[in-house]
């Protein structure tokens, strides 16, 4: 099976719902969604990978057409990842956007963590537009800014900061499988966080 962005296995245990990775800038959400949607034997697609092919790079986004443009095209490229139920990577800033949000409901949400401290290394020399003036600074104020929207989509929470990249897809794909046991026997779907060293 092939997703969106041609990362998927065949024999995996699939999912019932479209599972939405989804923190910010650095967090891991790409890498880790990937890694999840081979696990489960689902197709994969990272957002802003879909919209850098489709209308270009994202940097040139932001600097010809401004932010609110680039996030109707990400909304619409949520939408259509949706449909297609398997592991999708949404930009940092995509949960920012009225529609995005209302098009999540149903899916299974993952949030990505990380320290202040871990994610320096890893957007060091980023060319991310919102990054592009303050670097760590920048990535903290918009954090911070967006925090509270993360909290209150999420079922699950994950910290990426210091924890074997291997670990964290192991959880997650134990949470999703644990929550479709849940789904079929009728279960209330509750909030996780956390997960094993």
């Amino acid at each position: 099976m092939t997703g969106a962005d041609g990362a998927t296995s065949a024999d995996g245990v699939g999912v019932d719902a479209p599972v939405v990775v989804i923190g910010p800038m650095g967090a891991g959400k790409s890498s880790v969604g990937k890694r999840v949607a081979k696990a489960l034997g689902v197709p994969f697609t990272d957002t802003d990978r879909v919209i850098a092919r489709e209308h270009g790079p994202i940097p040139g986004i932001f600097a010809e057409r401004g932010e609110p443009a680039f996030r109707e095209l990400e909304a619409a490229a949520v939408r259509s990842a949706l449909a297609t139920a398997g592991v999708i990577a949404v930009g940092g800033g995509a949960v920012t956007h009225p529609e995005t949000r209302a098009a999540l409901v149903g899916a299974r949400i993952v949030l990505l963590t990380v320290s202040p401290e871990a994610v320096a290394a890893r957007i060091a020399g980023s060319d991310r537009p919102l990054l592009a003036q303050g670097g760590l600074d920048a990535w903290q104020t918009i954090a911070d800014e967006r925090a509270a929207t993360y909290a209150e989509l999420a079922h699950a929470t994950f910290d990426t900061s210091r924890r074997p990249m291997s670990h964290v897809v192991r959880d997650v794909v134990a949470w999703v499988t644990g929550q479709q046991a849940t789904s079929a026997t009728g279960t209330a779907r509750g909030t996780t966080t956390g997960g094993t060293p």
